[in-house]
């Protein structure tokens, strides 16, 4: 099976590494430095009880992902655009489009840049790795979870077929009866970090620590909820109430990548995030004070200077 991986970066790069070292033919969409040191000596994979060096076929065209069965798509958000025309072709060459992008609307993004709407499925990565070297991705969680689905819910042979493949990687893959309600879940717990992580230019441990911290991460977990049920995929109590404990119990540690992001002064996923909590509350009528304020707050904070 041909898989394409449209974007080297941390997540990119490991599923890249597994599913070529379990004899997929790999092609992996990478640039700079990163897919020199590639090319020159393999892509080297840590983890926290191996590691190993891999030959993906690296490359800097991304017309290469036509071809392929599938495509993973693990750019950031803002770099989507730039894929578009050869996502778009991947898909028309017979590909199923599979992004592991933060946020809700990926499917959309991808539809408007022309990615066939029948070709593209639902998925979402539970990792943490990063890329400490050109050539070169640490996983440093003990877990390594994916999960993929149909966004009409309508069960597809070819889900089964890419979650098999990952399992035989050894990647703990499933398929989900409901990956959209997956996604607003895996967003009910990534944008409050962004959020409270980016107001106060603190890891959440900060944050955790107060009686108003603590107060700000649930208000801003509650308004996500109502834009949930507002905009057709209901998170229900239950669902608030786990995402809630999940977040007051993320280490103290933790700086969540849009802080890092926004520490730097480049792009961020803001778009993605709390500006589409805002997009989706104006659009069903339903209050987001906290969001408006954040967004409005991190646009300024990365304009250029005067």
């Amino acid at each position: 099976m041909k898989i394409g991986i449209a974007g080297a970066g941390a997540i990119g790069s490991y599923y890249a590494g597994l599913l070529s070292r379990a004899g997929e033919e790999v092609r992996l969409y990478a640039r700079g430095e990163h897919l020199s040191a590639m090319e020159a000596r393999g892509l080297e994979v840590r983890t926290p009880t191996e590691t190993f060096t891999v030959r993906p076929e690296a490359t800097g065209d991304a017309s290469r992902l036509t071809g392929c069965d599938f495509v993973l798509v693990a750019v950031k958000g803002y770099s989507l655009p730039e894929l578009g025309p050869a996502l778009r072709a991947a898909a028309d060459s017979g590909a199923t489009i599979v992004p592991l992008l933060n946020g809700i609307d990926a499917a959309e993004r991808l539809e408007a840049l022309g990615v066939r709407r029948d070709a593209i499925a639902g998925g979402l990565a539970g990792i943490s790795v990063v890329r400490t070297a050109p050539g070169v991705v640490q996983r440093f969680s003990p877990f390594d979870r994916v999960t993929v689905g149909e966004l009409d819910r309508a069960p597809r042979a070819r889900m089964s077929t890419l979650a098999g493949a990952l399992a035989n990687a050894g990647v703990t893959a499933s398929v989900s009866t409901d990956i959209v309600l997956d996604l607003w879940r895996k967003f009910a717990f990534i944008v409050p970090m962004t959020v409270v992580c980016g107001l106060t230019r603190q890891a959440i441990g900060q944050v955790q620590a107060t009686d108003r911290g603590k107060k700000l991460i649930r208000s801003t977990l509650h308004e996500i909820v109502d834009v949930s049920r507002a905009a057709g995929t209901p998170l229900s109590s239950a669902d608030e109430e786990k995402v809630a404990s999940d977040l007051f119990n993320v280490p103290g540690a933790m700086r969540p990548s849009f802080l890092l992001d926004l520490e730097r002064g480049g792009p961020t996923e803001l778009d993605l995030l709390a500006a589409t909590v805002c997009r989706l509350g104006e659009r069903h009528n339903v209050p987001t004070p906290i969001h408006d304020i954040a967004t409005t707050a991190f646009e300024i904070a990365t304009l250029p200077a005067p």
